[in-house]
C-alpha cells in the first residue's frame, strides 16, 4: 500500500523558546538536556516554520537538502534563511517506531554571503564538513564554528572549492555528480561535463585538483555518438579487494567505465585489505605461465610497495599496523587505464550489440552496492526503469604503458599533484564466459563482465526525461530506495549470485521486490511534486527509519522496522489452517451420535418354559415382573431422560441458529427487492449502452474511411531508431556547444594575448614569425568554428526533419 501525503501549503508555526547558552564550537558538544524540548521529528518547527512550495532549480539536479551523520545529528539546510539546522535526535524512543528531536536546533552560518541556490548537501565520514552544490556554485562548511552574538546561532567557516575550473562564468563546465570519498575525510570527487573526473584535497588546495583524469572511452580513429562519450554520473567501490580503489563511471548510452587504482593522497585503508591484495598479486600472478599476466602483476605489486611502504619495511605476514595511509605516487611512463564498457555474459557469450534496446531513454543515475560477497551495479534510465548487475568477476588494476602522467611536485620532490589521460584499453570479448577456469583471466587486464539480475521497471508514466536517484538503506544492503517525481520505492534484491550461491534453486530464481514507500501525488489527475529531501536511518537495535522533506518543507517519518519484505508462505494442500481448526471446534453438536442411535437392545434373560402358566400375584411372577421393570427402567427410561435434558440443553443454541437464520433470510428478501427496484434502471442503461455502442460504430466506420487511419505501426528497426534518438536528445547539441564554447575562449586568449618586446632584431623577426603562427592559428580556429556551425546547423535539421517525420507516421 502506497502512503499518501498531503502537499498543501502548512500552516506557520515557528514559535519555538530560543537557547540562551552559549554555543559550543565543536560539533561533538550537545546542548544541556535540562534546556531542550524532545518532541517528533515530523512535528519540529524548522520544518514547518516559513514554508513555501517550491520546484526544483534545474532539471538536471534532484534536491536534497537533508544529511545525516550516521549517528545523532540531522541537517537540514533552510532555503529562505540561508542557514544549516543542526538536529539531535534519538532513534526509537519511547518507541520503536518514533523519532524524537531536540527543540530549539542550532543555527549554523556561514561566514560569507552564498550567491548561488543550494541544491543538495552532504557530509563527510567523521562529520566535521559539509559541501553545499548547487547549479551555480560549490562550498564547503566546516561544523567547527564561532559563537554569534545572535541566540543559538553559530558562524561556521565556508569557502568555495573549484571555483576557477567550474564556476567561474567563462566556461560552459558543468558539475554532474560530487561526492565525498569513502577512505578520507578531505577528499571530494567531481565529474564534470567536460568527461574529465577531479580529487580535490581540501586541505591543502581548494582552487587547484590533487588529481585530474582525462576520461577517453572511445579509441582513436573510431565513429561513435555524442551520447557514448557524455558521462553522467560515478561512484566510488566499496571495502572489497580492488574495488576500494575503483571508480565506476557511467555515461549517457549507458556504458559503464571503471578506473582502477584511483587513490586519494594521504587516504586510509586497513591493513588487512592491502596485505590480501598484495598476497593475492604474488600469488596468482606471479606464479603465472601467461608473460601477460606476470607483467599486470608486477606493476601491481610495484605500485603497492610504492604507495604503502609499509608491505615493505616489515615482515608481511605479521605487521603491527592497523592501519596504512597511501602515499603520495604514480607509475613511470604509465597511466590508469579507462576499463570498459563492462560487457554482460553468460553461460555463453553474449553479444550486448544485438540485444535490442530494453531500457527506454538515457542513463541518468548510477549506484555501486556492496552485498557481502556481491559488486552492484544499479543503473537508472530517464525511461523509469533500473538495470541492475552483478560483477561476475573481481576488478584488476590495468595501466597503459607508455602514456607517461604530468605530476606536479614541490621544493621536496613529492608529488602534490597529478594528471593523466586514461584511455580506453582493448580486451578479447571472447572470454565473457562463466565456466572458464581462474588461470585464463586473472591479471590479464579484461575488463570485469557483468551478469544481468533484473531489470526493474517503476510503472512511471510513459514519458522520458525522469530523474532518479538512488541510496542503500544502511541497515539492509539489499534494499535500494528509488526517489523519483513521484515518490520514493523500495527495491528488495532477493537473489546475489555469490552470497546465495548455496541456497536451494527455488530461492535462487527470486526476482526483486518493488514496495511503493511514499508517493507525492493524491489522486492520479493531480501533479506530482519531488521530495525536496530523503534519508535513511538505522540504529544498532536493528530499526530502521526513511524521512522525506516535502516540496512545501513538511517533515515524513515512517518505520520500515515492521515491513514484512519476504513473501508469505503458502499452506500445504490439504492442511487445514489455524483458524479453521478453531472455527471447526467452536462448532457444538446439536445432537450427540449416542442419541441418534437409539436405546441399547436389551437381552431379556431365559424363561422357564411355565412361565406363561403362572399368575402375578405368585411369588414367581412378582419376581419376574420385578426384573423386567429393572431392564426397562435402566435403558429405556434412562435414554429418555438424556433425550430431554440434550434437548433442554440445546434449546437456547438451536433458537440463536434460527434466528440467524431468519435474519439472513430477511436480509436476502431485502436485497432481492432491492435488486428488483434496480432493475429498470439497469435496463435503461443497458439500452443507452447499446445505443452509445452503435453510434461509436458509426464513427469508427467513418474514421476507417479517412486517408490518415491506414497507418500501420512502427517497425523493429524504426522503433531502435527511435530509442537512439532518444538517447542522445540533447546531447549531442549540448557536445557542440561545449566545443563551440571552449574554441571561442582559446581564440579570446590568442587574441587578447600581449606582444613580446622589441629589444633587438632577432627579438622583432621572432615576434613577427609567432604572430605569423598566431594569425595561422586563429584562421584555423575561424575555419573550424564555421565549420563546427555548419555540421551543428545540419545535425539541427536532420533532428527536425527526424522528429517530424516520427511526428507525422505516431499521430
Amino acid at each position: 500500500m502506497r502512503f499518501t501525503f498531503d502537499l498543501t501549503e502548512p500552516d506557520c508555526n515557528s514559535n519555538s523558546n530560543l537557547d540562551n547558552r552559549q554555543s559550543v564550537t565543536p560539533p561533538s558538544t550537545s546542548t544541556p538536556k535540562e534546556e531542550l524540548e524532545w518532541i517528533p521529528l515530523q512535528n519540529h518547527p524548522v520544518f514547518t516554520a516559513d514554508g513555501v512550495a517550491t520546484q526544483t532549480s534545474s532539471t538536471k539536479m534532484q534536491k536534497n537538502l537533508l544529511a545525516w551523520d550516521g549517528a545523532s545529528r540531522l541537517y537540514y539546510w533552510d532555503s529562505s534563511r540561508q542557514c544549516l539546522h543542526r538536529v539531535s535526535v534519538r532513534l526509537g524512543e519511547p518507541d520503536s517506531s518514533s523519532v524524537l528531536a531536540s527543540c530549539p536546533s542550532k543555527v549554523l552560518q556561514a561566514d560569507v554571503q552564498l550567491n548561488f541556490e543550494v541544491d543538495r548537501i552532504s557530509i563527510n565520514r567523521n562529520g566535521s564538513a559539509i559541501f553545499l552544490v548547487g547549479m551555480e556554485g560549490l562550498c564547503i562548511m566546516y561544523l567547527y564554528g564561532r559563537t554569534s552574538t545572535k541566540e543559538n546561532t553559530i558562524i561556521c567557516r565556508t569557502v568555495s572549492a573549484g571555483s576557477e575550473i567550474y564556476f567561474n562564468g567563462k566556461n560552459a563546465i558543468r558539475t554532474l555528480q560530487i561526492s565525498w570519498h569513502p577512505c578520507s575525510d578531505t577528499h571530494l570527487g567531481i565529474l564534470s561535463s567536460d568527461s574529465v573526473f577531479r580529487i580535490f584535497d581540501l586541505s591543502s588546495a581548494l582552487v587547484q585538483p590533487e588529481q585530474e583524469y582525462y576520461l577517453q572511452p572511445i579509441e582513436h580513429g573510431s565513429s561513435c555518438d555524442a551520447a557514448s562519450i557524455c558521462p553522467v554520473d560515478f561512484s566510488f567501490g566499496g571495502d572489497h579487494l580492488w574495488d576500494k580503489f575503483s571508480v565506476f563511471v557511467l555515461f549517457s548510452d549507458g556504458s559503464v567505465y571503471v578506473l582502477c587504482p584511483v587513490v586519494p593522497f594521504g587516504s586510509v585503508y586497513k591493513w588487512e585489505s592491502i596485505l590480501e591484495l598484495y598476497n593475492d598479486a604474488n600469488a596468482f600472478g606471479l606464479k603465472s605461465s601467461n608473460s601477460r599476466a606476470i607483467k599486470n602483476s608486477n606493476l601491481a605489486i610495484s605500485w603497492l610497495g610504492a604507495t604503502f611502504p609499509e608491505l615493505s619495511h616489515q615482515d608481511v605476514q605479521g605487521g603491527n599496523a592497523f592501519a596504512l595511509r597511501a602515499q603520495p605516487y604514480a607509475l613511470f611512463d604509465s597511466s590508469v587505464a579507462l576499463q570498459g564498457p563492462l560487457r554482460k555474459i553468460s553461460h555463453g557469450v553474449e553479444d550486448p550489440q544485438v540485444q535490442p534496446a530494453i531500457c527506454e531513454g538515457r542513463a541518468v543515475s548510477f549506484l555501486y552496492n556492496l552485498v557481502s560477497k556481491d559488486s552492484i551495479l544499479v543503473t537508472a534510465w530517464s525511461g523509469g526503469q533500473l538495470q541492475i548487475d552483478a560483477l561476475a568477476d573481481e576488478i584488476q588494476p590495468v595501466w597503459k604503458v607508455g602514456s607517461p602522467a604530468r605530476l606536479s611536485v614541490d621544493s621536496n620532490d613529492r608529488i602534490v599533484g597529478l594528471a593523466m589521460i586514461s584511455e580506453s584499453v582493448i580486451s578479447d570479448h571472447s572470454i565473457l564466459k562463466l565456466d572458464l577456469p581462474p588461470d585464463d583471466t586473472l591479471w590479464l587486464g579484461h575488463p570485469p563482465p557483468l551478469l544481468r539480475l533484473a531489470i526493474v521497471d517503476l510503472s512511471l508514466p510513459r514519458k522520458s526525461g525522469y530523474l532518479i536517484s538512488m541510496c542503500v538503506d544502511p541497515l539492509m544492503p539489499e534494499r535500494i530506495y528509488c526517489l523519483h517525481v513521484g515518490g520514493v520505492d523500495s527495491v528488495v534484491l532477493h537473489f546475489l549470485p555469490f552470497t546465495n550461491q548455496n541456497s536451494d534453486k527455488d530461492e535462487s530464481i527470486r526476482s526483486p521486490s518493488v514496495h511503493p514507500v511514499l508517493t507525492t501525488c493524491q489522486e492520479e489527475s493531480s501533479l506530482p511534486s519531488p521530495l525536496c529531501g530523503f534519508l535513511a536511518l538505522s540504529d544498532s537495535f536493528g530499526d530502521s527509519w526513511v524521512v522525506g522533506l516535502t516540496c512545501n518543507f513538511q517533515c515524513i517519518v515512517l518505520d520500515m522496522e515492521t515491513w514484512n519484505i519476504m513473501p508469505r508462505r503458502v499452506n500445504e494442500v490439504g492442511k487445514p489452517t489455524s483458524s479453521e481448526v478453531s472455527k471447526e471446534a467452536n462448532n457444538q453438536t446439536i445432537i450427540s451420535k449416542e442419541l441418534l442411535t437409539g436405546p441399547k437392545v436389551v437381552l431379556l434373560p431365559p424363561s422357564s418354559p411355565t412361565l406363561r402358566s403362572v399368575t402375578s400375584d405368585s411369588i414367581e411372577g412378582r419376581a419376574t415382573l420385578h426384573q423386567y421393570f429393572k431392564l426397562f427402567h435402566e435403558n429405556y427410561v434412562e435414554y429418555a431422560h438424556k433425550v430431554y435434558f440434550e434437548l433442554q440443553h440445546h434449546a437456547p443454541h438451536l433458537k440463536r441458529i434460527i434466528d440467524e437464520q431468519h435474519s439472513r433470510l430477511q436480509k436476502a428478501q431485502q436485497k432481492l427487492v432491492n435488486v428488483e427496484k434496480k432493475q429498470e434502471k439497469l435496463e435503461d442503461r443497458f439500452q443507452c449502452a447499446v445505443q452509445r455502442h452503435s453510434a461509436i460504430e458509426e464513427r469508427l466506420q467513418k474514421l476507417r474511411s479517412l486517408p490518415t487511419a491506414h497507418k500501420r505501426s512502427l517497425s523493429k528497426a524504426e522503433q531502435e531508431f527511435k530509442s537512439e534518438l532518444d538517447k542522445i536528445t540533447g546531447v549531442e547539441l549540448d557536445a557542440l556547444r561545449s566545443s563551440i564554447e571552449a574554441l571561442n575562449a582559446r581564440m579570446k586568449r590568442y587574441a587578447h594575448s600581449p606582444k613580446p618586446n622589441q629589444l633587438n632584431e632577432q627579438r622583432q623577426i621572432s615576434a613577427r614569425r609567432k604572430s605569423h603562427v598566431v594569425d595561422n592559428q586563429m584562421t584555423q580556429l575561424k575555419a573550424s568554428l564555421e565549420k563546427l556551425s555548419l555540421t551543428n546547423s545540419e545535425n539541427t535539421k536532420k533532428v527536425k526533419l527526424v522528429e517530424s517525420a516520427l511526428k507525422t507516421r505516431e499521430a
